[in-house]
């Protein structure tokens, strides 16, 4: 029965990383928007 747990925690570990990266990616797109906003404000 190791490999169930083996198995279980190497699917969790990746489902992790998944949701790390997307969140990364999210959280850059918001900055770089908030940067645009910032410097486009200036200009009409």
């Amino acid at each position: 029965m190791w490999y169930f747990s083996w198995i279980l925690g190497t699917g969790l570990a990746c489902t992790f990383a998944v949701l790390n990266a997307m969140w990364l990616e999210l959280h850059e797109n918001d900055k770089a928007a908030d940067i645009s906003k910032s410097s486009n404000q200036g200009v009409h």
